[in-house]
């Protein structure tokens, strides 16, 4: 009994703080498939004020990955499988180009960077539709798929991305982000064991969290199929222009 509790609580948490973290990927699930987005930003943000630092990005990609994996697989009628096919070539390039330049990159500049493509698609004129065409989602994975290895906070800059590519249908965009999202959390595994972190010792609250991430996705799965793409596509919005703002406020700060 007391392996498998050292297993699922590690040694550097407190079983308080475990269990702050499990309910918080169970909400945070239930909010992304409701609404779309802000889960995984606002997981991050309660990981890195519980975790060490060295685990804070490795194991929220651990967690992304399932959750979002969870949704895609709940979802799978809606996603835009076109899309997730020239998506899945940049991921594998920008994590092949991340693991070869582990080097600290300015997050100043990239928060300011990724705060303002969030509020040019949110809010800008029309854009070109090679932009959001096959050469625009290769070229966005690669990008995207690059700068999550360090910053972890890319998913509203694809999420923006998803929904002026889906024209604001709520259930393809969330289904085709929940797709490319478990696309680009899948290498950061490979990437972060090869850098010398040690998965196995947060395995047990992973998995915890993953599962309470199911539970929650299915209760904000149930919220969405009951709203409009109308609403959803203003609560999308607003989520990711707060999401940006907080970003240029951490910036600035």
């Amino acid at each position: 009994m007391d392996v498998l509790i050292e297993w699922f609580v590690p040694s550097d948490l407190s079983i308080w703080a475990v269990l702050v973290l499990i309910a918080t990927a169970g909400l945070t699930s239930a909010m992304t498939a409701a609404f779309g987005i802000g889960g995984g930003v606002l997981l991050l943000a309660v990981m890195s004020m519980i975790l060490p630092a060295a685990a804070i990005i490795p194991l929220h990609g651990l967690v992304q990955l399932g959750s979002n994996a969870n949704r895609a697989a709940l979802t799978a009628a809606h996603i835009r499988w076109r899309v997730v096919a020239w998506f899945a070539p940049g991921v594998v390039l920008g994590a092949l180009l991340a693991s070869l330049l582990l080097v600290e990159l300015p997050t100043v500049v990239l928060q300011l960077s990724i705060a303002g493509f969030i509020l040019l698609l949110c809010w800008g004129p029309g854009i070109p539709a090679v932009a959001t065409g096959a050469l625009g989602t290769f070229i966005a994975a690669i990008c995207t798929t690059f700068i999550s290895h360090f910053v972890g906070a890319t998913g509203p800059l694809v999420a923006a991305f998803i929904k002026r590519q889906q024209q604001e249908q709520r259930q393809a965009t969330v289904a085709t982000f929940a797709a490319t999202m478990t696309l680009q959390h899948a290498p950061k595994t490979l990437v972060y064991t090869a850098a010398g972190f040690v998965f196995y010792e947060w395995l047990g609250l992973a998995l915890l969290m993953i599962l309470a991430g199911l539970l929650g996705t299915k209760l904000g799965l149930a919220v969405l199929y009951k709203t409009t793409d109308q609403h959803f596509g203003m609560i999308f919005n607003w989520l990711l222009t707060a999401l940006a703002l907080r970003l240029i406020w951490q910036a600035l700060s």
